[in-house]
């Protein structure tokens, strides 16, 4: 299986948001569960320009959208994504 192109560490960068480990776990702990039905780019917790992007890569099936899908389940479950 080959390795994704980016990696959720570049895709917060790309966002403009921290990147740290820690700091995705705390983002990821301080918005999920997100709601079922609800698309990633369609939550307030990301800038217009931000869910521009998200919605963008995603519809153009871009080197982004499997990171990017890595995130929102992250944010669609309970489980702990702390770094060890």
């Amino acid at each position: 299986m080959e390795q994704p192109v980016h990696t959720l560490n570049g895709l917060f960068a790309q966002l403009g948001l921290p990147d740290s480990d820690e700091d995705i776990a705390v983002f990821v702990e301080r918005h999920k569960p997100v709601a079922a039905g609800t698309y990633l780019y369609q939550l307030d917790i990301f800038t217009p320009s931000q869910q521009a992007f998200l919605q963008e890569a995603l519809e153009a099936d871009a080197d982004w959208a499997e990171v990017i899908d890595v995130l929102d389940g992250m944010l669609r479950h309970e489980a702990d994504i702390r770094p060890a």
